[in-house]
């Protein structure tokens, strides 16, 4: 799940999922539910440290996460975006996939509300395999999938998130609007733009075109090609991080990571790793001050949780990280932070967590030789990785997670092999008997925005290949296991990611399967395509030109595509860059 974030993104990514908005005269007390009801047992148990949304209101939003409520109330922006909307006194209520499969129509987690009761079904999206969870969630609402055969008394379905900052084309024929970018500015003007439209969703969505980072893709060319003077759509973000304080609002003992205290410390990275959309889609990088963090740990996390999830794209990097985690520990909390550069992870650091009793670290390799670093612009060498592992298990670690990809561009059996070779070397320094190395592997799955959009996944046959001999290879290293990504979800991933508008029609058949997509895919490969989209494979297994208009193209990152491009060469050339220096850099735009 990590496809360029960490932590649960699956976890909470930073990838930040957001989303919002509902309809006019909405209540939250709604329906009484029975002492047994799963949602009832839920929210009784939920801790909230923020407003309550009002039971009333001009517009009402149901804030819909396409997933279970376990995985969505774990996810960080997707309680961002629900404060956001709570502050803007609009009626807001949550709706997730139910745990199991059902035939009973979805409704809103507080009142029992059907979705399509509401002003606005606003969808948060952080990852694309969620995008058929939208047409299940559309559907089940009773609410007309596709966007042009949509009456108007209908609500306006929008979306947000990370997964559609990147490429939204697959998604847009089921969705009226989405908002490109950060949510802390763009969607409280968007709510004032709106709010006050007491029309149909054709005058709410004609409403929305005045805010800087909307996209209405009823009003734009399906295929790139078609887009002669296509217009822009700016990603919007927020330049001071304090300004948007963003932790847990709702403490929910039923969430992943249900025993945790969530605080966001940094959104982006500066080291550029070529395959990294986190780290190009939020440039340039910013970090929350060491006070605010300071302060939202000791004031707010401590006094609730004893484990503080600190989530960044890369933790280590955070100036006075370590003096953060000592003083957690201090407080008879733990730190529990996202991934770790291994070159950052100093006596200080290493100390600091195992003084928090934390045994457990996350490192990202991503590639075993040194080699494959340097395509993938790593900017970290074996010996920086080995002093992390003895620094760590000096100070009492006992397991290390490490995770690394497969099937990168130029990748060799033998880059594979060194994937292994690394993780023995790193298990040499854990003690015997107890030390535990987890390798979380990966497929590689190109991404929109980043030096490496341009290159093919590789074909899932070389991908198996690999896999067997990285398991045999592992096999043999007392202590150690693999948790390998499936190459077809890996596959199903990167047709939503690379795909244009067209990939909507396999979109839909796929929930119309019941979201079993290997079959639709396949079939549709062996045929030519499926309704207007060509063979799945044109868009997986094939190197785009870099003359090319991609589906993406559009929308403005303020990263330009003539440094991505220079990055993919010196990529083939393994040639490395340094990280940005955001003081004084402007090389690829975004500062």
């Amino acid at each position: 799940m990590r496809s360029g974030a960490a932590f649960l993104h699956g976890g909470v990514a930073l990838f930040r999922a957001w989303l919002f908005g509902l309809g006019a005269g909405a209540t939250v007390a709604g329906v009484r539910r029975r002492p047994d009801d799963r949602a009832a047992q839920r929210l009784e148990a939920e801790t909230h440290l923020g407003p309550r949304p009002v039971e009333s209101a001009d517009l009402s939003v149901c804030l819909a996460y396409p997933n279970t409520y376990p995985v969505g109330m774990a996810n960080l922006g997707f309680q961002a975006i629900y404060g956001i909307l709570v502050r803007a006194g609009v009626a807001v209520e949550r709706a997730f996939l139910p745990d199991a499969p059902t035939r009973e129509p979805i409704r809103t987690l507080e009142s029992d509300r059907p979705l399509s009761s509401f002003d606005v079904v606003a969808f948060s999206i952080s990852f694309e395999t969620d995008y058929v969870h939208v047409l299940d969630l559309l559907a089940s609402a009773g609410i007309t999938l596709r966007a042009s055969e949509r009456n108007r008394r209908e609500p306006l379905v929008v979306a947000g998130g990370p997964a559609v900052f990147l490429n939204p084309e697959p998604l847009a024929d089921f969705i009226d609007l989405f908002l490109i970018g950060e949510g802390e500015e763009m969607v409280p003007e968007w709510l004032d733009a709106i709010r006050g439209d007491r029309g149909d969703r054709q005058h709410k969505l004609e409403s929305s075109l005045g805010i800087l980072g909307a996209y209405v893709p009823s009003l734009w060319p399906a295929v790139p090609a078609e887009r002669q003077t296509e217009p822009r759509v700016v990603r919007r973000y927020i330049a001071n991080l304090d300004d948007a304080p963003t932790q847990s609002l709702i403490l929910a003992p039923d969430a992943v990571f249900g025993d945790m205290f969530l605080v966001e410390a940094s959104r982006g990275c500066e080291w550029g790793c070529r395959f990294c959309a986190a780290g190009y889609m939020y440039r340039p990088v910013r970090h929350r001050s060491a006070d605010a963090l300071r302060r939202t740990v000791i004031d707010e996390a401590l006094p609730h949780r004893s484990t503080v999830g600190l989530v960044g794209a890369e933790m280590a990097s955070h100036p006075g990280i370590a003096g953060l985690c000592r003083e957690i520990a201090d407080r008879g909390g733990r730190a529990s932070p996202s991934s770790l550069k291994a070159d950052l992870v100093g006596a200080d650091l290493a100390g600091a967590l195992t003084r928090g009793k934390t045994s457990s670290v996350t490192i990202a390799p991503e590639a075993g030789s040194e080699r494959m670093r340097r395509v993938i612009n790593k900017n970290l060498t074996e010996s920086e990785i080995l002093r992390a592992a003895r620094l760590l298990a000096a100070e009492g670690v006992r397991t290390l997670k490490l995770y690394s990809m497969i099937g990168l561009p130029t990748e060799t059996d033998d880059d594979v092999i060194a994937i292994a070779r690394l993780a023995e070397k790193v298990r040499a320094h854990l003690p015997g008997g107890v030390g535990r190395i987890t390798l979380s592997i990966n497929p590689f799955v190109p991404k929109p925005w980043t030096p490496l959009q341009w290159e093919p996944m590789e074909d899932l046959g070389t991908v198996k290949a690999r896999a067997k001999i990285l398991k045999q290879e592992t096999d043999r290293i007392p202590g150690a296991t693999v948790d390998l990504e499936s190459p077809r979800d890996a596959y199903w991933q990167t047709l939503l990611s690379r795909g244009d508008r067209r990939v909507g029609d396999i979109l839909e058949a796929v929930h119309r399967a019941g979201g079993k997509f290997w079959p639709i895919v396949r079939e549709a490969n062996r045929d030519g395509g499926l309704g207007a989209c060509p063979a799945p494979n044109e868009f997986v297994h094939r190197r785009f030109d870099p003359q090319e208009s991609l589906p993406w193209d559009f929308i403005d990152h303020s990263v330009e595509k003539r440094y991505l491009l220079s990055e993919w060469r010196k990529a083939m050339l393994e040639r490395e860059t340094p990280p940005c220096d955001v003081a004084t850099c402007s090389t690829c735009g975004a500062c």
